[in-house]
């Protein structure tokens, strides 16, 4: 295999753009990917595009890559359309960089967008609960009593009533983890909430975040009961927007830029529904192959950005790819292990609690955040001497874990 660089990153602010339609997003985050490459759309070989809820929300379904590209002048070139659930982008980057590093193109564009909020809140719920076996839910919503024959053992407890129409259903899933993960490490609800204090002073110093202001932890403990342990500001908003990446060969990386971002590894992953043990998550199974393709220690990691959907993921996400011990989770917390000037700078663009998450978006923009933080281009979010970094994507629902999760460690 060839060596994958990342010569260019672009991104939309996240946010609710009631006015806007997918062919803004993807112009303004493939452009801005183009501009910062330095290179012309002449000199892209092909495009993979990820988006997940788009056909629910718009009613483009099947061509969304060319109907988009297309839009803004690019045109002719293959095109691939990645649907992965909150994985798509990610899933997407890694269908690039390994066409790339096997030769078959020189230079791609990867695309994430996501057009996901509506003034109908029920729409966008329907839209994020299609990422679980629809089959099982039909049947479920037709005999609630059945959940525990469709579900791994311990799962049923997990959705309680309203999930699906006044939260999403992930809400309850997660909501189920963090309740584990207090019971084993003697965590606090206060403890994940201050994880998104810390989600919400990384977003006031992103300019693309959805949510630009910091919060006390007061703030987040009385922002409304979710799920228990789960507050509204430990949730990732609704929202929209899109992110880009520009990955070639070493070739033509030398021919624009003295400061690529190497791709060390890209692993993707898909769930089991058979699983019942809440620490036999993906990440767990995933995260050593994704280290040893690196050829690193989880303590080599300079700054990651993790799929924080609800704040307690963070940690959680920390302890299964073996970066934190459970047993250190509470002190990591206490002590600003994860602030970026801590020990292990984790989700420095606020992650999804804070920059938001429209979901086919998500996994380009956590690439977004750690091509510039190993370029030392973030600015006043930065990592000081950050060479390595990681990026964990996971999406949709398998029994009690994600259906997917794609994980990427750069080097610059």
């Amino acid at each position: 295999m060839r060596d994958v660089a990342v010569i260019g990153v672009g991104m939309t602010r996240f946010g609710k753009y009631p006015d806007k339609g997918i062919k803004e997003f993807v112009r303004e985050a493939a452009e801005n990917a183009i501009k910062d490459a330095g290179i012309s759309k002449s000199d892209i070989n092909a495009a993979y595009v990820g988006s997940a809820a788009t056909g629910l929300m718009t009613g483009q379904e099947m061509i969304r890559a060319q109907v988009t590209l297309s839009a803004m002048g690019i045109e002719t070139i293959p095109m691939y359309n990645v649907e992965n659930a909150c994985a798509s982008s990610s899933t997407a980057f890694h269908l690039a960089q390994m066409a790339v590093g096997a030769g078959i193109y020189d230079c791609a564009l990867v695309v994430g967008f996501e057009k996901l909020f509506s003034e109908d809140k029920l729409k966008s719920f329907r839209a994020l609960g299609a990422a679980v076996d629809v089959d099982m839910l039909e049947a479920i919503m037709n005999n609630p009593d059945s959940l525990a024959d469709h579900m791994p053992e311990g799962a049923a407890k997990m959705f309680g009533e309203g999930s699906g129409e006044n939260r999403s259903v992930f809400m309850d899933m997660y909501a189920g983890f963090a309740r584990h993960i207090m019971d084993k490490y003697g965590l606090t609800q206060e403890h994940y909430a201050k994880i998104a204090v810390k989600s919400h002073k990384n977003g006031a110093l992103n300019p693309h975040a959805q949510h630009q202001k910091e919060v006390t932890l007061e703030q987040v403990l009385n922002s409304g009961d979710v799920s228990f342990p789960l507050t509204r500001m430990m949730c990732s908003p609704v929202g929209d927007g899109g992110a880009a990446a520009i990955v070639c060969s070493r070739e033509v990386a030398a021919k624009f830029t003295t400061k690529p971002v190497w791709v060390a590894s890209s692993i993707v992953g898909s769930g089991r529904r058979t699983i019942a043990d809440p620490e036999d998550t993906i990440t767990a199974r995933t995260g050593p192959r994704a280290f040893e393709a690196a050829g690193i220690e989880p303590d080599e990691i300079d700054v990651i950005e993790v799929h924080d959907a609800t704040s307690p993921s963070e940690i959680i996400d920390l302890i299964d790819l073996k970066i934190c011990k459970g047993e250190d989770a509470a002190k990591w917390i206490d002590e600003g292990y994860m602030e970026i000037d801590g020990k292990m700078p984790c989700n420095p663009s606020g992650g999804l609690a804070s920059k938001g998450h429209p979901i086919g978006a998500t996994g380009c923009g956590q690439i977004y955040e750690i091509v510039n933080q190993l370029r030392g281009t973030a600015g006043k979010r930065q990592v000081k001497n950050a060479k390595t970094g990681m990026t964990h994507n996971g999406g949709g629902i398998l029994g009690l874990d994600a259906a997917a999760m794609a994980l990427h460690i750069f080097k610059s």
